[in-house]
Parts: C-alpha cells; sequence; structure tokens
C-alpha cells in the first residue's frame, strides 16, 4: 500500500477542520485516516492550571513534533497508532487516546503544520485554506466560547497577544509551501469536490 499525506493549513477559524473533515467523510476509514495538530500539543504535567494558561499555543515550539512525525512514519509503515487527546479546558494533554488506523490516504490538519519542514517533506499535497481575517476572529470566538468553555475576554485577550502576532510571523509566510490555495475552506464546493477526486484516483491507483 503507497500511502500519501495530505496537509491542510491555515489560519484560526479559516475552515480548514470543515475542509479536512468534508474530505473524510466521502471515504471510509479503512481508506483515509485523520490526524489533528491539535492534538499534539506538548504535556505540561509539570506546570500549574495558571502557569499552563499563560503559554503561547500559536508558536510552533508548542507542539510535539517529534511525536507527530513518528505517527505520521508509523501509519506509513502499516502500524496503527495512539493519537493523544488534548482537553482544552485544563490546557493540557488528557490521559486518554485515539486509534488510528493506516489508510492509503492520510489527511493532517492544523494551523501551523506548514511552518515545520520536516512535516512538510512528508506531505505529498500541500492545501492551504485562505479566508478573511474578520471572518476567521468572529469563527474563533464562537468557538472557544460555545465549545471550549472561554470567556469572551480571555479569547480576545489571547488573540491579540499571540495568535494575531504568531499568524503574521508563521502562518501567513508558510502559505508560499501550498500546492493549492483554497478560498473559504469546507465551504468551496469546488475545491472539496476536486479533492476528493485527487483521493478517488490515488484510491483507485493504489
Amino acid at each position: 500500500m503507497r500511502t500519501i499525506l495530505i496537509g491542510i493549513a491555515g489560519g484560526t477559524g479559516s475552515g480548514k477542520t470543515t475542509l479536512a473533515d468534508k474530505l473524510v467523510e466521502n471515504f471510509g476509514n479503512d481508506e483515509v485516516s485523520i490526524l489533528r495538530h491539535d492534538n499534539y500539543y506538548k504535556r505540561h504535567d509539570e506546570m500549574t492550571y495558571e502557569e499552563r494558561s499563560k503559554l503561547n499555543y500559536d508558536h510552533p515550539d508548542a507542539f510535539d513534533t517529534d511525536l507527530l512525525v513518528q505517527h505520521i512514519c508509523d501509519l506509513k509503515r502499516g502500524e496503527k497508532i495512539e493519537m493523544p487527546v488534548y482537553d482544552y479546558t485544563v490546557h493540557n494533554r488528557s490521559d486518554e487516546f485515539i486509534e488510528v488506523y493506516p489508510a492509503p490516504v492520510i489527511v493532517l490538519e492544523g494551523i501551523l503544520i506548514f511552518a515545520e519542514p520536516v512535516l512538510c517533506d512528508l506531505m505529498d499535497i500541500k492545501v492551504f485554506v485562505d479566508t478573511d481575517a474578520d471572518e476567521r476572529i468572529l469563527r474563533r470566538i464562537l468557538r472557544d466560547v460555545n465549545e471550549r468553555g472561554r470567556s469572551l475576554e480571555s479569547v480576545v485577550d489571547q488573540y491579540l497577544t499571540t495568535v494575531k502576532p504568531m499568524h503574521e510571523q508563521f502562518v501567513e509566510p508558510s502559505k508560499r509551501k501550498a500546492n493549492i490555495i483554497i478560498p473559504e475552506g469546507g465551504h468551496n464546493q469546488i475545491a472539496l469536490e476536486m479533492l476528493i477526486e485527487r483521493v478517488r484516483k490515488h484510491l483507485a491507483d493504489n
């Protein structure tokens, strides 16, 4: 089995997760597996909650890249992996994990995946989801308040102090590494259909 890795990146709230999910939904679990960069935040049991809450989670150093690279290589070798689960309410990795099985296509989605050369080297297709900044921050506020139990003030403060500066330093420049740039992410039906057809072609040739 020849495995290809499709990286889907983009700024916070860009729609990259929606695009990745819609792509995966069109295929069986034995055809496409998905990895989420957010699950690979480093564990910080040695810190208090207050200390963890002050960390910069929008810098590439916040992620356990070595573990992610190992897991990608394991999947490409046909081995099952245990993807960590991150608990946003306590700013730390939980003790749970998600079993991910090898498949002909692996989708990796995350904000900063193109900022890591070692990850880019593993990717066969690099997709960047490009969405207006105002729309992205509004989506992030709604998500973090409604789904992650955050206060509006904390979301806005984090956006201004780390999210926006890190986007400008790492995420936006990483767009140049993309093979395909897609406006509006999962809402761009034509782009989604093109990706689906590319995956189908790989599965048929495999």
